[in-house]
């Protein structure tokens, strides 16, 4: 499985999702410390692209914090920059090494104290941006009076190759700089953000899949602590990172694809970013948050890139053997989509899945879950009656790769005893079919962006598609979308989730065990998965 493979949802997100054709108002200019900047005023929101908030991290600075951002002269307009090294993105800038932008959607630069949600985009670490369609922030900052930030980041190696055993004290944190990237552009918001109309005091932060490991990794760290007051951590529940041995084992197999000794390693910083972007493809990968064969107990695989528990930067995993004590007072947001694996299905073109029948379904899930295969298969047939091989093949795999995690959070959070929270299903059912399939959809890995976003709204422009890539064409999807952007966003503003025509959302606890399902209509359900999760946790006992 390579690299781009698993981190596909970013791709997902990037030229298939939404995309606004607003009328242009006019522009707004204001100034910040490096110098002058041009917003683009559309429909009510004031849009400023590709500030730098970092500045050059080639050549000597590879592997390296950021140089300082450099003034400009005149004025910068609003035109996206560029994202980090990774295969060209769709309707985007080149890549490019040199990538700490970000962006900034707002009702007005009016000093007014808004909210501010500060998203982490998904990819894995290795692709995506701050500047994907379907994460467009206009209709959060216009519906629902908030400010919405995103940046780009260093992925991939140039992001998180662990040099800090071999490179000395300049590289310090070598194995982090990615996600010290995103601390930067969390620094930059709460000393400019109030010229935006956004409270410096008041940030959320939230991201889906690689994103919501990001949030989770923040939720952990020192440096980002003083930065934001909330987090929400979507479809990617980071409990494990990466650890200093596998990082080691990775560079070491750098290294050896590179022809280059380890007293040599300063060579890296002459390779050309592109050569290192090939050699990067060819590493074997398993993604840096989500435990190899749902074995608790078991470390991502080397070959793959994404924050390194260093014991400084990263001093521990994010949510083992508890719950940051750092972040003990900031509510929290977790959960996951109902159908995470049709995602998968879709994108690695796994048709073939879905005519599985009992026996295909065993032997697929015994190399993952032996001697416990069948147990399992029994169990959700007793909890899902009359449910097909495909449907219950896709209920085990999403929970499994999403959910357990998810819960595994929100219980640590709840024993630490102090800010509430709060846990979710998302479950609105798209009708459309897995490509070469009659089987739908449903509510896939990387949907909810869209609807967290309120970007499935209907088209004022008759010209303009009538469906979302993964949400599908049901004008009822429009409700589950206001559902969703309403919650996250009063969650913003207060730490506690409510949306009008929405069920009162109790904080999580380990006794009833509320899970808050959206969808058109919303509903608490408590001890969800009951049965299953009964199932899982002796299995992961065993």
């Amino acid at each position: 499985m390579s690299q781009a493979s698993f981190a596909a949802a970013a791709l997902a997100a990037s030229g298939f999702g939404f995309s606004s054709h607003a009328i242009r108002d006019g522009f707004v200019e204001i100034e910040i410390a490096p110098g002058k900047l041009r917003g683009v005023r559309y429909e009510g929101v004031n849009i400023f692209r590709g500030i730098p908030y970092g500045g050059k991290v080639s050549g000597d600075r590879r592997f390296r914090r950021p140089a300082p951002v450099e003034p400009w002269t005149g004025v910068r307009s609003s035109v996206f920059g560029a994202p980090a090294m990774q295969p060209p993105r769709h309707n985007e800038p080149a890549p490019a090494e040199d990538c700490l932008f970000l962006n900034v959607w707002t009702p007005a630069n009016d000093n007014k104290k808004r909210p501010v949600m500060f998203y982490s985009h998904g990819g894995g670490f290795v692709i995506g941006s701050g500047a994907s369609q379907s994460q467009d922030g206009s209709n959060l900052a216009r519906n629902f009076d908030v400010v919405v930030v995103q940046t780009n980041h260093r992925l991939g190696l140039l992001g998180f190759l662990y040099l800090d055993e071999i490179a000395g004290a300049d590289y310090a944190g070598s194995g982090n700089m990615g996600m010290l990237d995103i601390v930067d552009g969390l620094k930059w918001v709460h000393d400019n953000i109030a010229q935006f109309g956004g409270d410096p005091e008041n940030v959320m932060i939230f991201g889906e899949s690689g994103g919501g490991a990001k949030t989770s990794c923040l939720y952990a760290m020192p440096s980002a602590a003083p930065y934001f007051n909330k987090a929400s951590i979507e479809s990617g529940p980071g409990v494990r990172m990466m650890t200093r041995e596998t990082a080691s084992q990775t560079t070491a197999m750098l290294l050896r694809e590179l022809n280059i000794a380890p007293r040599d390693w300063k060579k890296l910083l002459d390779v050309p970013a592109s050569d290192l972007l090939a050699i990067q493809a060819k590493l074997p990968f398993v993604p840096p948050f989500i435990d190899k064969e749902n074995n608790k107990t078991a470390q991502p695989g080397a070959g793959g890139f994404g924050p390194v528990v260093d014991g400084k930067v990263l001093p521990n995993h994010p949510f083992d053997p508890a719950a940051p004590e750092i972040s003990k007072d900031k509510p929290l947001l977790v959960g996951w989509n109902e159908d995470e694996y049709n995602f998968f299905i879709w994108q690695r073109k796994e048709t073939d899945l879905v005519k599985m029948d009992f026996d295909g379904l065993k032997n697929k899930l015994e190399p993952l879950h032996g001697a416990n295969t069948a147990r399992m298969i029994e169990t959700y047939r007793i909890t899902m009656p009359g449910a097909s091989a495909i449907d219950v093949f896709v209920a085990i795999s999403s929970i499994a790769m999403m959910g357990l995690g998810s819960i595994e959070i929100a219980e640590k959070k709840v024993k630490q005893h102090g800010a509430p929270v709060y846990l979710y299903n998302f479950g609105y059912k798209s009708e459309k079919k897995i490509l070469d399939t009659e089987y739908p959809m449903g509510t896939p890995h990387a949907m909810d962006i869209t609807f967290k976003f309120n970007n499935e709204v209907p088209p004022k422009n008759p010209l303009q598609p009538s469906e979302s890539f993964f949400g599908g064409k049901k004008p009822e999807r429009f409700a589950a979308s206001h559902h969703f952007a309403e919650l996250w966003t009063t969650f913003a503003r207060t730490g506690k989730p409510s949306a009008k025509d929405v069920p009162e959302w109790p904080a999580y606890n380990l006794a009833t065990r509320p899970t808050m399902r959206i969808d058109t209509k919303c509903e608490v359900i408590n001890n969800r998965f009951a049965e299953e999760l009964a199932m899982w946790k002796s299995i992961r006992k065993g």
